[in-house]
């Protein structure tokens, strides 16, 4: 049974991925007063739960955190991805519902709607009072054109309006395609009629609108905000709305909320909303559907599709590569005690049918299998990255052409203080992953099991003294694979047992004439 936590309000029929699969218990309550916190494996949130560093501490069992909506500053998603959790979102949820209030809000600053309809509650007639202006001939500045501002783009064309976009990662082609003009940020500023902004709220974009960018402005312009509260300085634009150099604000979000600065709500020049750009029954079940959907994946051993700290894949690419996955952890494992000492770096080559695929997850699938012996923390597909880097192992991974005439080959190569060690792996069709090459020895063996691994001398009767050792101790060998490099040198040979060998016999076996080493592991 799994037991997800329910922190936030979230459409009941968008919960019905979980819901209507077997195991899974929905609890829909505030995670700050769940008492059992170490029994959790799953939290969906909005915007007003904060997942902190010391709450993911206190769930153990925690597999993923959720967040219905895009923005995901409420979760500390660094915490979470040191412990191996997952992080998604929901980005394309609430696009048309955010992008249509945007637009809403556009229409209500310059035609003085709001303001208008309160007149008009008070039983006055002042026509005069109200006149605004047309959308039609502005220019209108975007400041980030991701989904929402791309929609955005779409519905000021229909308007009439000319479009300039500041997004440091908006290339020509796309611009060109959306029929946008893309512009350093000084530009923008600086011959926008209206403003909207729509970024992630970071160091970045913190206060990305303040007094020296408004200074920029020209005269009369139009802020809008239905992104993340923070990202305009809201006392700085106050101040520029009373001395006339701003004409009017729109804001659906705020730095701090809910809201009560009566200076800002209450000015006539300023119309708000209480954060409901995605309030749509629509997109409420839009968001509630995708996280859900990621959750049960996840839980049940599935891929998540709109994870943070997970490179996104496709339900295709993730069937072709998971065999890879499991392969590259147990090569991991294998070359994790096949080194006994420090690591700097660790090298990975892949050819074949792989190298036109995305690979990140088989790499960190490896590097978890090498750190899992090696640290006093689980590792996983999540985290390993940080906690290679946080143990001064470098990685990186190459495409080669290469692959020795195998359909697909991975090749890794970890580099220690003193000695390296080397491995290749591929999957063959109706017998699995295989290991077809160790530090420079062909051999071909199934890296399962209880192994031993033993490099000794090319000389006759070596094979005949460990099958001897191992026949004294009545130890069934299941398979054994030999392999060397030249008559009389260096030669290897990998046995499989069915139970793990016990410490006297391993002793005889170092103590074997011609025997180099013997290095034992479990791979089940």
């Amino acid at each position: 049974m799994f037991n997800i936590v329910i922190s936030d309000p979230i459409s009941k029929t968008g919960l019905e991925p979980l819901a209507n699969t077997s195991g899974m218990h929905l609890i829909e309550k505030n995670i700050a007063q769940i008492e059992s916190k170490n029994e959790v494996d799953a939290v969906i949130v909005r915007s007003s739960t904060q997942i902190t560093r010391q709450l993911i501490s206190e769930m153990p069992r925690l597999k993923i955190i959720a967040r219905a909506g895009v923005g995901v500053d409420n979760i500390d998603v660094e915490a979470a991805t040191e412990r191996g959790i997952i992080v998604v979102n929901a980005p394309n949820g609430n696009t048309i519902s955010t992008a249509e209030h945007t637009f809403a809000m556009m229409l209500s600053l310059l035609r003085n709607i709001p303001q208008a309809n309160r007149s008009l509650r008070n039983l006055e007639w002042k026509r005069s009072a109200f006149t605004g202006h047309e959308l039609h001939g502005k220019v209108l500045g975007i400041v980030g054109l991701g989904k929402i501002g791309s929609e955005i783009a779409k519905r000021a064309l229909a308007f009439g309006m000319k479009i300039l976009v500041y997004d440091p990662y908006l290339t020509q082609e796309r611009a060109k395609k959306l029929q946008v003009e893309a512009v350093p940020l000084d530009p923008l500023l600086e011959h926008a009629d209206i403003i909207t902004v729509h970024t992630p709220l970071n160091e970045d974009t913190k206060g990305l609108i303040n007094p020296k960018t408004i200074e920029s402005m020209k005269k009369g312009v139009y802020l809008i905000n239905c992104a993340r509260g923070g990202i305009i300085d809201e006392e700085a634009m106050l101040k520029y709305i009373n001395n006339g150099h701003i004409a009017g604000a729109a804001l659906d979000v705020f730095s701090a909320e809910p809201c009560l600065d009566q200076a800002l709500l209450l000015h006539e020049k300023v119309i708000a909303t209480p954060h409901i750009a995605a309030s749509t029954t629509e997109a409420q079940y839009h968001v509630a559907r995708q996280v859900s959907e990621d959750v049960r994946n996840v839980l049940l051993g599935e891929p998540a599709y709109n994870a943070l700290n997970y490179p996104t894949i496709s339900k295709d690419v993730h069937e072709f590569i998971y065999p890879y996955i499991d392969l590259a952890y147990r090569l991991g494992s294998f070359l994790s005690e096949c080194i006994k000492t420090a690591v700097n770096e660790i090298q990975l080559s892949y050819s074949g049918d792989l190298s036109d695929h995305e690979t990140l997850p088989i790499t960190r699938s490896l590097l978890s299998g090498f750190l899992n012996p090696r640290v006093d923390q689980p590792v996983n597909i999540i985290n390993a990255s940080v906690i290679a880097k946080q143990r001064g192992i470098s990685y990186g991974e190459t495409k080669a052409s290469q692959s020795y005439g195998y359909s697909n080959l991975i090749d890794v190569k970890v580099i220690g203080e003193d000695h390296s060690v080397s491995i290749q792996g591929t999957l063959l069709p109706g017998l699995g992953g295989r290991v077809v090459n160790l530090n420079g020895f062909d051999i071909d063996f199934t890296p399962k099991g209880h192994l031993v691994f033993i490099t000794h001398n090319d000389q006759p009767g070596v094979i005949g003294m460990v099958g001897r050792v191992l026949g004294k101790y009545e130890m069934n060998i299941a398979t054994m694979q030999v392999g060397r490099k030249e008559i009389g040198g260096g030669a290897a040979m990998v046995l499989t047992f069915d139970e793990p060998l016990t410490h006297p016999m391993l002793e005889e076996l170092q103590q074997t004439n011609n025997i180099s080493s013997v290095t034992v592991m479990s791979m089940e």
